[in-house]
């Protein structure tokens, strides 16, 4: 009796769980599998049906075909040998092996790809889906999507990472100021690099369009695009060295805010962004002696350049490294740096790199800007990803996988006071047409263009007012960018203020 109670209680705590889990694996571990192929397939604007197919010939098909051969095989031979396990363990024995074989090839052939699908386009089967629901199912999808992304981090590089060579900032940085402009209820990204023109119709008047309020410099954000004076009128004897520049600004400003400013706006307007270096990513040093010296840098050379002003005049600026979005990057970004300062017990972020002008190519065009100076934390976190989510600035911190899905409107976007309204992520996969609709209380005049993969561009459909919107009709199948400009005349030029990764499905 003892002895049956013992055997029965054996069953029920080990032997009946271990044969649930054994047969929950049969079905959990081919639908991960097919989860990610068919999430690479939708990231990357491939048949997404293909990689469902694939996912059936893998259970049940391919190890039924795999037992029947085997039986055939057996029985081919004079003496057959019992069987030691029953039908459905070789089936999921087989299905086992042959899933968990592929599942381990795709990690290790896409291991960036695979987080970046994950965190993007892993709910793409609840597209057009809403309610409480379908929100608790996204967020574990991409809560276990967060689940691989030391995968990501394993074979990630930052190839400015050994050219950066300042101090380490402190361990614990003080919290964002509270007087900064209040917190976009959409995050951003990078700075534009496109500035279409527009042209007046001969003997039809511009506009007359109401300039947004002024600010107060030391209170709000963005700062005036007006180099400091100092700057602007620095003799040439105090520019003989990183020490002269530096006391020469401390000596003559007071105020620590503009001090910093000054010094960006040195690193922004002295310094040219190496853009052949970057195209061929052949760097050369990028210390901050030789970039003083030399006037070139890219975005490592100009951190630790500023990093060194800041030293000289006596101001704390340390390197951040991490990744950052702009209009050549996809969704995921790349490596980067850029700066943070402490002003009176609280850090603010500079990217002088990004003030300084844009890339096309292998050409660099200069133009200042402060968009990237003293800029809000939660706009600074859809351009920028620090390694060490302190340097975030904010509380929660932003995860890597929303980073990826935030859509990429660049700090233009939030000052000249827009809001996104929809679409609300970075990479969407469209029928045809691809919309989007952006408040717009300042009345900013709004263009967009598709850009296809060989470089063919139209402009989309816009309605200009309140809300603005823009209809972009796909010519064909295949991967677009779409670039949003915003302007507060209708007539010049243009600044792109945000993209779009698009998909039209094939």
């Amino acid at each position: 009796m003892a002895q049956a109670r013992a055997r029965w209680l054996l069953q029920v705590l080990l032997v009946w769980p271990l044969k649930a889990l054994w047969t929950a694996s049969v079905v959990a571990i081919p639908a991960l599998g097919v989860w990610i192929a068919s999430s690479i397939a939708a990231y990357r604007n491939g048949p997404v049906w293909l990689a469902c197919a694939c996912g059936l010939l893998l259970f049940p098909i391919a190890p039924l075909l795999w037992d029947l051969l085997a039986s055939w095989w057996r029985g081919r031979g004079k003496r057959a040998r019992p069987r030691i396990l029953t039908f459905w363990d070789r089936l999921v024995l087989r299905t086992l092996v042959l899933n968990l074989g592929v599942l381990a090839a795709l990690l290790v052939r896409f291991p960036q790809t695979t987080f970046a699908a994950l965190s993007t386009r892993g709910d793409w089967f609840l597209d057009g889906q809403a309610g409480p629901r379908v929100d608790r199912a996204r967020a574990l999808l991409f809560r276990a999507a967060d689940g691989v992304e030391w995968l990501y981090d394993a074979v990630r590089t930052n190839p400015y990472e050994d050219a950066v060579r300042g101090e380490q900032p402190p361990v614990d940085p003080p919290p964002v100021p509270k007087d900064s402009t209040p917190t976009p209820t959409i995050t951003p990204t990078p700075t534009p690099t496109i500035t279409p023109t527009i042209t007046p119709t001969p003997g039809q008047p511009a506009p007359v369009v109401t300039p947004a309020p002024a600010v107060t410099p030391a209170a709000t954000w963005p700062l005036p695009a007006t180099l400091h004076p100092l700057v602007v009128g620095m003799p040439k004897d105090a520019e003989q060295s990183i020490e002269a520049v530096g006391r020469y600004i401390a000596e003559r400003e007071p105020d620590r805010r503009l001090r910093i400013k000054a010094l960006h706006d040195y690193v922004a307007d002295r310094v040219a962004y190496d853009a052949e270096a970057y195209a061929d990513r052949r760097y050369p040093p990028q210390d901050a002696e030789t970039v003083f010296k030399t006037h070139m840098a890219v975005c490592a050379g100009s951190a630790n350049l500023l990093e060194a002003l800041g030293k000289a005049a006596g101001e704390e600026i340390v390197v951040v490294l991490g990744d950052a979005r702009n209009r050549e990057s996809d969704v995921t970004g790349e490596g980067h740096a850029w700066n943070a300062a402490r002003i009176d017990d609280a850090w603010y972020l500079i990217d002088a790199t990004w003030d300084a002008g844009s890339v096309e190519g292998r050409t660099f065009t200069k133009r200042y800007g402060t968009s990237y100076l003293f800029a809000p934390p939660a706009v600074f976190a859809v351009s920028h990803f620090p390694d060490e989510p302190r340097w975030q600035l904010q509380e929660p911190p932003v995860s890597r996988g929303d980073f990826f899905r935030a859509p990429m409107m660049g700090a233009d976007f939030f000052a000249e006071g827009l809001t996104l309204v929809a679409p609300d992520r970075s990479q969407v996969t469209v029928d045809e047409v691809f919309e989007l609709a952006v408040d717009n209380p300042r009345g900013r005049f709004i263009l967009a263009r598709h850009v296809a993969e060989d470089g063919t561009s139209e402009r989309c459909a816009v309605v200009n007012g309140p809300r603005a919107t823009a209809r972009c009709a796909l010519p064909a199948p295949g991967a677009y960018q779409v670039r949003l400009f915003a302007a507060a005349e209708e007539y010049g030029s243009y600044p792109m203020v945000g993209s779009f990764a698009v998909n039209r499905a094939r």
